[in-house]
């Protein structure tokens, strides 16, 4: 599993000069699967979809 910390995320949103060593990873569908399962197991469903649908939103834009 593959595990980016908001200095990560940071570097990707804001198209930081690691943006591309972080891309990779957070652009994978492995990790939207990796967040539902979690969020899944220690919340709800309606929390793990409203989590991976804002992941794909930040991913696409």
């Amino acid at each position: 599993m593959n595990v980016v910390d908001s200095s990560g995320w940071l570097e990707y949103f804001t198209d930081g000069r690691n943006a591309n060593f972080f891309a990779p990873v957070i652009e994978k569908p492995i990790s939207l699967f990796e967040v539902f399962e979690r969020i899944l197991l220690e919340r709800n469903k309606d929390d793990a979809l409203e989590a991976v649908a804002l992941m794909k939103e930040r991913t696409t834009t």
